[in-house]
C-alpha cells in the first residue's frame, strides 16, 4: 500500500482522536489537504473562501500544535508528511489492526471526506460572508524590504513605542508582522498578534462594551493567561474604557515579566463603526500617552496595521494615527522580484520584466505567478500572462472578488470605471480615491489615481460596460 493523502489524513485523524477524543474538523482537513499540495495559506484561504488571517493565524497553528501533541514530536507545515509517514510505516510494519470502533472514529473514507468538504462549501456562514471576504497576503516565502524590517524591530524594542504600518490590501502587512514577532519573542518579550478579521461583526462590533471585552479576552488567550475579565470589569460603575484600561494595567501588564508587543492587524475594519472606533482609537492613544510618564505602561509596545489613510473623523489629540513611527509598505523592486523568483526555484531572466509589466511589484500577484510556475513546470510565463486578465487565468478568483465588491458599491464602481477607461491618471472624489486605494485597485499620484497594475486595467476595462 502506498502512502498518499488519504493514508496521511487517516493516520493524522486517528492520532488526534486517540489523544483528544475528537476527529479533525472540516476546516482542519482543508488546511491539511492544501499543505499536502504545497499550497501557501493565502492560496488555501482563497480557494475555500476564508480570510487568510483565519487560516494562517488560527486554524493552521492549532492544527500543527494538535498534531505535535498527538504524535509526540514537533510537527509543522514543512515536515508533517515525513512525520506521519514514519508513523504509518511503523503501524504497517507492526501489522497493527484497528478495531471497528477505531476505524469509525479515527478514519475517513473518500466519500465521508467529500461530504465534509461539501458541507463546508455549503455552510450558510460562508455564503453570508462571501461578498465581504477580505483576503490577506501572507506566505511562507518572505522577501525583505530593507530597512523596513529592522526599523520596525528596533522601534518595538523601545519603551512605550508605537508603529503604524500602512499599505493597501495584499501588500504584505501581515507577512511583515509575522516576520518581526518571532525575532522580538527571542528577545524574551511577550508578543500578541490579533487580527480584527477574527471578530464577528454582527456580535462584537455592535457596541463598545462587547468589542472591548472581545479584545481583552483575545489578548488574554494569546498570552495563555487565565481569564480574569469579570474580576476587573464594571461597565455600569466605571464604563467599558476604564474597565479595559484597568484590566490591562492591574492584570495583564502587571503579570508579564517583560515587555508586551501588541500587534493589531486589519484595524481599518473598524472604520465603518464610529460608535466603536472613536472610543477604541482614543483608548490606544491614551495608553501611548501614559507610557511617557508611567513605567508600567512603558511595557506595552503597539503595532497597528491598516489598509488606507485614516479617512475618519478623530480628534487630533485622541488619534493613534498621528503619533509613533509611520511605515508605508512599497511594492517590490525589480531586485526583490528576482529574489522572490529564486525563492520559488524559478530561473530569473528577462521574463521577469514581462511579468512586472503586467502586475508591477505587487507581492501577492507575483507570489501567485511564481507558485503556479513552480507547480506547473510545463506552463510558460507567457502562457500565464496571456490569460492573466481573463476568467480563465490564474488570477480569476482574485479578480472576481474585486468584481463582486465593486458590484456591491455602485459609486466605487463608477469611479473605478473612469480610472480604467482613461489612459492617463484621473482625479476622483477623495473618499472614493482612498477607498479604491485601500482595496488595492489604484495607486495615488498626488491628487490623481491610476490602476495599480495593467492586470486590473485590462480586466476591468474589458468589463467597463457592466461596471
Amino acid at each position: 500500500m502506498k502512502f498518499n493523502l488519504d493514508e496521511a489524513l487517516n493516520t493524522a485523524n486517528q492520532a488526534v482522536y486517540q489523544k483528544q477524543n475528537r476527529n479533525l474538523t472540516d476546516v482542519e482537513i482543508i488546511v491539511f489537504k492544501g499543505a499536502w499540495e504545497r499550497e501557501d495559506y493565502d492560496t488555501i484561504a482563497a480557494k475555500n473562501q476564508y480570510a487568510t488571517s483565519y487560516i494562517s493565524q488560527d486554524v493552521a497553528p492549532k492544527l500543527w500544535k494538535n498534531l505535535s501533541e498527538a504524535l509526540g514530536e514537533k510537527v509543522k507545515k514543512s515536515n508533517f508528511k515525513e512525520t506521519l509517514k514514519r508513523l504509518w510505516e511503523s503501524e504497517s510494519n507492526s501489522g497493527k489492526s484497528l478495531s471497528t470502533a477505531e476505524k469509525k472514529a479515527g478514519h475517513f473514507t473518500n466519500l465521508e471526506r467529500s461530504a465534509l468538504l461539501v458541507r463546508e462549501a455549503q455552510s450558510p456562514v460562508l455564503k453570508n460572508h462571501h461578498s465581504k471576504l477580505k483576503l490577506t497576503y501572507t506566505t511562507d516565502v518572505y522577501v525583505e524590504r530593507p530597512p523596513i524590517e529592522s526599523i520596525c524591530y528596533e522601534t518595538l524594542l523601545q519603551p512605550g513605542s508605537l508603529v503604524r504600518i500602512k499599505a493597501p490590501n495584499l501588500m504584505g502587512k501581515t507577512s511583515l508582522i509575522t516576520r518581526i514577532l518571532p525575532l522580538i519573542t527571542k528577545e524574551g518579550y511577550y508578543t500578541v498578534n490579533l487580527s480584527f478579521e477574527l471578530a464577528d461583526r454582527s456580535t462584537h462590533f455592535t457596541n463598545l462594551n462587547k468589542f472591548l471585552r472581545w479584545f481583552c479576552l483575545n489578548v488574554t488567550r494569546e498570552l495563555k493567561f487565565p481569564n480574569q475579565l469579570d474580576e476587573y470589569w464594571d461597565e455600569e460603575a466605571m464604563g467599558a474604557k476604564v474597565s479595559c484600561t484597568t484590566y490591562f494595567e492591574e492584570y495583564l501588564l502587571s503579570e508579564v515579566k517583560s515587555p508586551l508587543v501588541l500587534c493589531l492587524d486589519d484595524v481599518d475594519l473598524l472604520f465603518p463603526y464610529p460608535e466603536i472606533y472613536e472610543d477604541f482609537f482614543g483608548l490606544l492613544r491614551s495608553w501611548y500617552e501614559k507610557a511617557k510618564t508611567r513605567k508600567l505602561w512603558q511595557k506595552l509596545r503597539l503595532a497597528i496595521a491598516h489598509a488606507t489613510d485614516v479617512y475618519i473623523r478623530l480628534n487630533i489629540n485622541q488619534s493613534p494615527f498621528n503619533v509613533g513611527l509611520p511605515i508605508e509598505l512599497p511594492e517590490f523592486t525589480a531586485e526583490q522580484v528576482q529574489e522572490l523568483a529564486k525563492l520559488h526555484e524559478i530561473e530569473a531572466n528577462q521574463d521577469i520584466e514581462y511579468l512586472m509589466s503586467m502586475v508591477g511589484g505587487h507581492p501577492y500577484l507575483l507570489e501567485q505567478a511564481f507558485s503556479y510556475l513552480k507547480n506547473n513546470q510545463n506552463v510558460s510565463l507567457e502562457e500565464i500572462l496571456n490569460q492573466a486578465p481573463t476568467d480563465a487565468g490564474i488570477y480569476s478568483n482574485h479578480l472576481r472578488e474585486y468584481w463582486l465588491n465593486l458590484q456591491q458599491n455602485p459609486e466605487l464602481a463608477i469611479a473605478f470605471k473612469q480610472v480604467v477607461t482613461d489612459n492617463s491618471p484621473v482625479k476622483l472624489e477623495p473618499i472614493s480615491a482612498y477607498q479604491l486605494q485601500s482595496m488595492g485597485l489604484v495607486k495615488l499620484l498626488g491628487n490623481q489615481v491610476e490602476p495599480r497594475c495593467n492586470l486590473y486595467r485590462q480586466y476591468f476595462r474589458d468589463r467597463a460596460e457592466s461596471l
